[in-house]
């Protein structure tokens, strides 16, 4: 349960294969691919594009590994054309959207920027989840602890969680429990997984507190 007595969780989201892995997972852990009019693969990241969907893990390697090795076609039953740096773009739609899912945060009241103002949230237990930037000073990101129970991530950049936040470069954020929140949190994790040298986590879960 989070703050307040609310449920932390969702009903359980459906289960699907991972094709490149085998392993069955909530869909909330795997990144959905359809194949296109004109045979192409296309990562379906918010899952509403129409087609029989291919689940691949929210995994750098088992994506490539699905690109490389053929497994897209076999799921598809077809012959289909895998375009180059797939992987990449996965990559660019998950910043995308834990971009603009933060945005939308920042403009319901539920998200706030600046060392002080996050600095306030954590020490009142207001914060959920504190973001911080990938990029950002090592030193200063270490002054401040990510909330209890909550969730740490660094998986964005100064320039997106900028973008976010609509200034031109932000370090620390922090969201507010209810809302977006645990859809945050959702792709976050699997922008974490597929996001090169990412070092993302989930504080009481997958990183504890600093």
């Amino acid at each position: 349960m989070s703050r307040g007595g609310r449920a932390d969780e969702r009903p359980s989201e459906p289960e699907r294969k991972c094709i490149a892995t085998g392993a069955s997972s909530s869909t909330n852990g795997l990144v959905r691919f359809v194949v296109g009019p004109d045979g192409t693969v296309v990562p379906d990241i918010l899952g509403k594009l129409p087609g029989r969907g291919m689940w691949v893990s929210a995994d750098r390697e088992a994506i490539e590994k699905a690109a490389k090795k053929g497994l897209f076609s076999r799921a598809a039953k077809q012959k289909v054309q895998v375009p180059a740096g797939l992987v990449d773009e996965v990559e660019r739609q998950l910043a995308h959207r834990v971009v603009e899912l933060v945005s939308l945060s920042r403009r319901s009241g539920s998200a706030v920027t600046g060392y002080e103002k996050v600095k306030d949230w954590l020490v009142k237990d207001v914060a959920e989840i504190l973001l911080q930037a990938s990029d950002g000073s090592e030193r200063g990101k270490m002054k401040l602890r990510p909330p209890n129970g909550g969730h740490y991530f660094d998986c964005l950049t100064a320039s997106e969680l900028g973008l976010a936040f609509g200034r031109q470069t932000v370090i620390h954020g922090a969201l507010a429990s209810g809302g977006l929140t645990l859809r945050v949190v959702e792709e976050a994790q699997r922008l974490k997984g597929v996001r090169k040298n990412s070092v993302a986590g989930a504080a009481g879960k997958d990183k504890k507190a600093r």
